[in-house]
């Protein structure tokens, strides 16, 4: 999985995609395939329960289980309900691509994603680095920012910045305000300043969690980088 790529990719497709996506709806696709599936991966408290898989990896990227979320099929079933509900067009081809972006990316680690499901429940994987998600959301997170996970979030931040002007005010108002009628709605009740906020969230919210996850493994605690292929070595991936 990614903790951060999904946001900065939904900013680099916005640059240079243009007024045939809109960010919202791009944002809306990344999230669909865990959106649903995560909470569960790690455990929900409710009250005195706890709700959580028993075998995580199987439950958010099997067959049985909800590995079908990171399917093509799923993106463009997820997609078709957006343009159903919206009647737009830029809405419905910015979730389909947000959200094979997720399935896509999601193939780099070592359980990777059924993206052809249900054609095939094999998982296409790449096995970069380890799937780390049964050892709990906080050592996940230490393992992941400390293998090649953390490169690929770095390298998507850089050509997030490279694409820089995405994030102007200029850019909102002549490219991506006039695509989405959303935003004219939000525009009727919330300042500018109120709305390129909104826009620029997703942008800051992966970076800071790409910088905070790296400080807390590095500097608050003494996990190990390991960047060779499938690592980190201290994690035993499913």
């Amino acid at each position: 999985m990614s903790w951060s790529a999904h946001d900065f990719e939904a900013y680099v497709i916005q640059r240079h995609l243009g007024v045939h996506v809109s960010l919202l709806p791009l944002l809306v696709g990344t999230y669909a395939p865990d959106a649903l599936t995560k909470w569960f991966v790690y455990g929900v408290n409710i009250s005195a329960f706890n709700l959580a898989s028993d075998d995580p990896a199987q439950f958010h990227r099997g067959w049985p289980g909800a590995g079908f979320t990171h399917s093509l099929l799923f993106g463009a079933v997820v997609a078709l309900v957006a343009f159903l509900i919206t009647r737009n067009r830029v809405w419905g081809v910015s979730v389909l691509i947000g959200a094979w972006a997720h399935s896509i990316t999601d193939i780099n680690d070592s359980v990777g994603t059924m993206l052809f499901w249900p054609i095939s429940t094999t998982n296409i994987s790449t096995g970069a680095w380890a799937y780390a998600a049964q050892v709990g959301r906080y050592k996940d997170a230490a393992a992941y920012y400390s293998s090649l996970g953390l490169v690929m979030d770095a390298v998507w931040f850089v050509i997030a910045l490279m694409h820089w002007r995405v994030l102007t005010k200029d850019y909102f108002r002549t490219v991506v305000a006039p695509a989405d009628p959303l935003w004219g709605w939000l525009g009727r009740r919330f300042s500018e300043t109120a709305m390129l906020a909104f826009y620029r969230a997703g942008f800051f919210y992966g970076t800071t969690r790409l910088i905070a996850w790296t400080i807390w493994a590095h500097l608050l605690n003494s996990y190990a980088f390991d960047f060779s292929w499938g690592g980190p070595d201290w994690i035993q991936s499913p």
